[in-house]
């Protein structure tokens, strides 16, 4: 397969490398990281109002090593997530454009 100098394949499909994920998969992909955006911030809340994640009062003294391996392991599952959600939506998109590429056109008929 030729590149160009964009440093991207040419061709329809170039997005993708051509694979193509079926919608269904898409569309878990894309649920799965809709579900990490939705429950990793809210537990970030949560991890944040532990007495375990401060050595004094909440949010006014230092971190405990508690909240700091938390925090990784949540910025970690976010990134994950959003890699996740944009690969299911672009996959999603790249199966509609083929849907639309092999449906008949009315003066085909």
């Amino acid at each position: 397969m030729a590149i160009a100098a964009s440093g991207r394949s040419p061709g329809p499909c170039r997005d993708t490398d051509g694979v193509i994920l079926s919608r269904n998969w898409s569309v878990f992909l894309v649920l799965a990281g809709a579900f990490n955006w939705v429950i990793w911030p809210r537990f970030a809340m949560a991890i944040w109002n532990d007495q375990r994640a401060w050595s004094g009062d909440i949010g006014q003294s230092s971190p405990t090593p508690f909240l700091l391996v938390h925090a990784v392991l949540i910025v970690t599952a976010v990134t994950i997530g959003t890699i996740v959600l944009v690969l299911g939506v672009r996959a999603f998109l790249a199966d509609r454009r083929m849907r639309a590429a092999r449906r008949p056109v009315l003066s085909d008929r």
